[in-house]
């Protein structure tokens, strides 16, 4: 793929590096030509000093050739006009972060896909291991997420069948034994400890899913 990186802070970067590790032609822009510069010296790209949302800097990074632009940076308005040329010159793909969520419709509506403040997704990850040390997220997508959690010995639930469980706005999609056996649940199979739960639940129901998960897949304090 030929692909535009627009912008050159964390997330820009370690984009820069992925993309040129699996064999990307990769054009980067920043303002910062120092920046800019020290991503040649570690990389394979071509680097482009200026601001994104110039026509005339989007044509010299072969804007007309790109497959797609990715919008990294921390100014919202910013991301989103150069999302805008990048859909005018007709890229097939345009993606761009959302520092803040009020300006969500906003990208939506230039047809952009977007992944909504990094910073916050982050700290929400962080969150669910420090409250949850059992669960691992695995995903968060348009309306739900989806994660792992560990029944414990000794944890209500445990040696009961899942149909026993108050469901609600979740479901057990997977779970995988000791030993590496998978098994698709039905209500009628039983948790055992040490089952690795692979749950979707939707995203306004998260909190009440952890706390029910919490309160039946852990043991309680002595």
């Amino acid at each position: 793929m030929y692909i535009i990186i627009v912008g050159l802070g964390g997330i820009g970067r370690s984009l820069t590096a992925l993309a040129v590790e699996h064999g990307n032609n990769v054009v980067i822009i920043d303002r910062d030509e120092q920046r800019a510069g020290e991503m040649l010296e570690h990389y394979d790209v071509l680097a482009i000093t200026g601001n994104a949302t110039d026509k005339s800097i989007l044509e010299d990074a072969g804007i007309d050739r790109a497959d797609a632009l990715v919008a990294t940076t921390s100014d919202d308005s910013v991301n989103l006009m150069t999302c805008w040329l990048a859909k005018r010159f007709k890229v097939p793909i345009v993606v761009s972060i959302v520092n803040q969520k009020e300006h969500s419709d906003l990208f939506k509506e230039v047809g952009v896909k977007i992944s909504e403040n990094p910073d916050e997704l982050v700290a929400n990850r962080l969150y669910y291991w420090a409250k949850n040390p059992q669960l691992q997220q695995l995903a968060s997508i348009p309306g739900g997420t989806i994660f792992e959690v560990v029944a414990e010995k000794g944890a209500p639930i445990v040696d009961h069948e899942i149909r026993e469980l108050k469901v609600k706005d979740f479901v057990f999609i997977a779970i995988r034994r000791a030993g590496g056996e998978l098994i698709i649940p039905s209500g009628t199979v039983k948790i055992r400890p040490g089952d690795t739960i692979t749950v979707f639940t939707k995203k306004e129901a998260e909190n009440d899913c952890l706390e029910l998960l919490n309160r039946q897949l852990r043991k309680s304090p002595e």
